[in-house]
């Protein structure tokens, strides 16, 4: 059972910042998050403002695994990555996609509220143009159901799609969506991130047969080596996915990548290309396609200036205070 240290030590190295971005993603131009540092590196706690306690306690934990405990050692020091790709307009592609340089694969956001599916046709078809031998990957973060994720597919088949993440919510909607591609005979593959980082059993989906694939994220699943024994335990392919991190979180993803197995496919770990600016001065960001694993140390004019609000900070550690007491108690769920 992973040790929780006491509030006050982490309290005593814990920073703040809101780092600007490049575009908008998941509705935010501003990422505030949480840095801590540990006696053996940083760390980030940085859930999204709407998650409840519960659930940021599992970030908190894989922050303490990162600062206090280390990280398991590699197999691999080159993790391949690729760029993401917000629900922006077509004429937006290329602009977004220069700031990754060199892609092997793009993520596309699709199904964004008050957007249309001609939306994310164009997207995808500027994605391909700006990117001709890139494969390609969708995600619509549960938002379509059943049918409209049938017509979709039907429109995107063109493109030759890698996989598709989270289409529709639940897992019986991926696994009756998933019956209905095999009999429609369009080979595309099902990733589930939702139905495995937000279930009460991150195995169920496993277990149902509802998927391809599974995404997996250190920090909502409790840390590197909890997410190493779910992908053990699940028996199917995983992409390795972040959540909109700096530097300092994004090392913590490439410490999964480097020490699965298996690493069939490209990882979702260059979204620091999003952010205007980092807190590192030299970021964990993909040259010629992939993030060599390295630490990740921030710098301290940079934390000075992208300090965030007196009232913001105090939010912060307010939050972390109370997710401190829920880690202490939950610390046997991945």
């Amino acid at each position: 059972m992973q040790e929780i240290p006491g509030l006050e030590e982490i309290l005593a190295s814990a920073e703040v910042v809101a780092l600007p971005m490049r575009v908008r993603f998941r509705g935010i131009t501003v990422r505030e998050t949480l840095l801590l540092r540990g006696p053996v590196g940083w760390a980030e706690f940085g859930p999204f403002p709407e998650y409840d306690d519960v659930e940021a306690a599992r970030w908190l934990r894989a922050a303490l695994e990162a600062g206090w405990q280390g990280f398991p050692a590699p197999i691999r020091t080159e993790i391949p990555v690729n760029a993401t790709m917000p629900a922006v307009p077509a004429s937006r592609v290329p602009e977004v996609l220069a700031a990754f340089g060199e892609v092997s694969a793009v993520k596309i956001k699709v199904a964004e509220p008050g957007q249309s599916l001609a939306d994310d046709l164009a997207r995808v078809a500027a994605v391909r143009r700006a990117a001709p031998q890139a494969a390609l990957r969708i995600d619509a973060n549960a938002a379509w159901n059943h049918q409209e994720a049938l017509v979709a597919f039907r429109k995107l088949a063109e493109f030759g799609l890698e996989y598709a993440e989270q289409p529709v919510a639940g897992i019986d909607g991926l696994a009756r969506l998933r019956e209905a591609l095999a009999a429609e005979r369009i080979p595309l593959r099902i990733a589930a991130d939702e139905s495995v980082r937000k279930e009460s059993d991150p195995l169920a989906v496993a277990r149902a047969g509802a998927a391809d694939l599974i995404v997996v994220k250190v920090a909502p699943l409790g840390g590197v080596r909890a997410v190493l024994d779910l992908v053990a335990q699940a028996g199917l392919p995983a992409v390795v996915s972040s959540a909109l991190d700096t530097s300092v979180g994004i090392r913590a993803g490439l410490a999964l990548a480097g020490a699965l197995p298996e690493l069939p496919f490209a990882c979702g770990l260059g979204t620091v290309s999003l952010l205007t600016e980092d807190i590192c001065v030299d970021p964990l960001v993909a040259r010629g396609g992939s993030i060599a694993l390295r630490e990740a140390v921030p710098d301290p004019e940079l934390l000075r200036r992208y300090q965030a609000s007196p009232e913001r900070r105090e939010w912060w550690l307010n939050r972390l205070r109370r997710v401190h007491a829920l880690a202490r108690v939950h610390t046997s769920r991945p």
